[in-house]
């Protein structure tokens, strides 16, 4: 008598020949990747590979070879993916001047040219390995087989012109007049120097969410700087950014988010005047509602 023995066997079958498939994938002969391309790391380690460029880029001042690493990434937008990750080092507490590092490389990449950067860096401070491999990318060219380990203000505040290679963006500023300010103090200045306050201006605008200081850092000029460390102070605290990690707003500058009831004062690293009593204060608009304004601060260097 013939026996009946279903379809089972031929699942049994099916899954002792995926198990063993995958021990001799993973264990007996595992797939080795030799010579890969830059692009195929997992974004920590493209985060790791554009620091390290950012770092000999401001040790050597090369530009086209910082360009042509970066180009091994495949990034559709370079300047981008430098600035965001500059904005993202800040945020998550780590170290600033990498984050200026990699802030004036995206400068420099939408410049075309390293010369009109300021004085890169000083004090720059990396971990041993960071400027191991920092020292190894700038003195010799970048193969695949060394990769393998490792709220926006609106334009009443400021106004770029198109970023272009031979043009340094412009900022212009103006104030709405739609609204009227609240009472509220006015900051005064402790002299210094190499940076002279300008201007500042308490602006309102109903379409700007959040309360900002907003700073501009330029030369004797007008020209704007980028790459200068900022200094936010208050009770129990302080914050650190620096101009030109937001070059779609201009190269030189920058903002800092405020906390309703909390008193700033606002410096440069490098030197000149703190404008202290900077704190959210409220607006109004010609139907009565009430909404927090900003401050915009222009720093120029006599």
């Amino acid at each position: 008598m013939r026996e009946e023995r279903g379809h089972w066997y031929l699942l049994t079958g099916f899954v002792i020949g995926i198990v063993l498939g995958l021990v001799y994938a993973w264990l007996i002969s595992p797939q080795g990747y030799q010579d890969t391309s830059p692009a195929s790391l997992l974004p920590e380690f493209k985060d790791q590979y554009r620091a390290m460029i950012a770092v000999a880029f401001v040790a050597t001042g090369n530009l086209p070879r910082a360009e042509a690493r970066l180009a091994l990434l495949g990034d559709s937008d370079i300047e981008r993916a430098l600035t965001e990750q500059a904005q993202r080092t800040l945020g998550e507490g780590n170290s600033p001047r990498e984050a200026q590092a990699l802030g004036l490389l995206a400068v420099a990449l939408g410049q075309g040219d390293a010369g009109s950067l300021p004085t890169l860096v000083p004090n720059m401070t990396f971990t041993e390995s960071q400027s191991s491999n920092a020292t190894q990318s700038a003195d010799t060219e970048p193969t695949s087989t060394e990769i393998n380990t490792d709220p926006m203000p609106p334009d009443f505040s400021i106004t770029p012109s198109p970023l272009s290679t031979n043009q340094t963006p412009q900022v212009t500023r103006t104030v709405l007049s739609t609204a009227t300010p609240l009472p509220t103090r006015t900051p005064t200045v402790t002299p210094g120097s190499p940076f002279v306050l300008q201007s500042n201006t308490f602006v309102c605008d109903p379409d700007l969410p959040n309360p900002l200081i907003q700073v501009v850092a330029e030369d004797s000029s007008g020209e704007p700087l980028p790459g200068q460390e900022i200094i936010t102070a208050w009770d129990g605290g302080e914050d650190y950014y620096f101009t030109g990690l937001k070059p779609e707003l201009g190269l030189g500058y920058a903002d800092f988010l405020m906390t309703p009831g909390v008193v700033y004062q606002v410096r440069l690293s490098s030197g000149g005047q703190t404008v202290p009593d900077i704190t959210p204060a409220e607006c109004e608009t010609q139907s009565g509602r009430r909404y927090w304004g900003s401050w915009l601060l222009v720093f120029s260097r006599p």
